[in-house]
């Protein structure tokens, strides 16, 4: 059935609207990077910086150590991605190949789990920390990071299990491959996209990640980026929007850079991936 020409136009208009909607703080962000405090505090703001200027970027970098913040969420982020991808992809087998009643209820408690709010779950990790005296220490934040990224790359990875075909597998044990021969062998090549989609929710979560950060890390040289940002607000609330902006724009350069990276291997992998009979 075609669709007619005004149907189209429609679509193609709320397209446009939606990328706009979505674009609308990026570009509004880069903007006031770039524009010098006279520009700031114009009555009457404008899109493109009549005077550009790098000076916002220059203090950003010398009022705060953003270099070392960036390191520590990098570190933290690419941690929390690998380790939650290790525990997730076996235990996504385990569950999308066991259809059994724990099975059942495992899956019911990893959407359950999407629901608890961060106050809920940050004094018993607080407590837990403490008494690991991990408090204040970016193994500590990995850790949580992974807790917390753990429920949802289960149950994405058990999606993909299960889009799996099984015949595969049982041709792998015919052969005489073993559970672990069959998944790391035969299964996990055909997870990649998945694996690799995980891994990315996963990465961007942790490095965008703002509450745990400030109620574990007290000292300043172990804060992660987000943290570093609210330096940029006065005691009164003020804030410093030519600095804030130019460190907010590079702070979303990682996740822009990695998507940008790896979203074709992820949509050629879901293509190539399919079995063919």
């Amino acid at each position: 059935m075609r669709t007619s020409t005004p149907a189209r136009a429609g679509q193609y208009t709320a397209l446009l609207a939606y990328l706009v909607f979505l674009a609308f703080p990026f570009l509004w962000l880069l903007s006031t990077a770039f524009k010098p405090p006279r520009e700031l505090g114009s009555l009457h703001p404008t899109w493109i910086p009549e005077d550009p200027t790098l000076a916002n970027f220059r203090q950003a970098f010398d009022e705060q150590p953003l270099l070392h913040a960036a390191l520590n969420s990098l570190l933290a982020a690419l941690a929390a991605a690998v380790i939650a991808v290790l525990i997730a992809t076996p235990m996504a087998y385990v569950v999308a190949r066991r259809r059994t009643r724990l099975a059942k209820a495992v899956t019911g408690w990893v959407v359950v789990s999407q629901t608890f709010p961060f106050v809920l779950l940050i004094i018993p990790l607080f407590l837990v920390l403490k008494n690991l005296r991990l408090i204040n220490s970016v193994p500590g934040l990995v850790l949580v990071y992974v807790v917390w990224a753990l429920p949802f790359a289960l149950w994405m990875l058990a999606g993909y299990v299960r889009a799996v075909p099984p015949e595969l597998e049982e041709a792998a044990a015919v052969d005489g491959a073993g559970r672990l021969r069959t998944l790391v062998s035969v299964t996990a090549p055909l997870l990649a996209p998945g694996i690799v989609a995980t891994a990315l929710f996963a990465f961007i979560t942790a490095w965008n990640e703002f509450f745990f950060a400030l109620v574990l890390l007290k000292t300043p040289e172990k804060q992660t980026l987000p943290v570093v940002l609210t330096h940029f607000i006065g005691a009164e609330g003020v804030a410093d929007l030519g600095p804030l902006a130019a460190a907010a724009f590079l702070a979303t350069l990682p996740s822009l850079v990695v998507f940008a990276i790896i979203q074709r291997r992820i949509t050629g992998g879901m293509l190539t991936g399919a079995v063919k009979s």
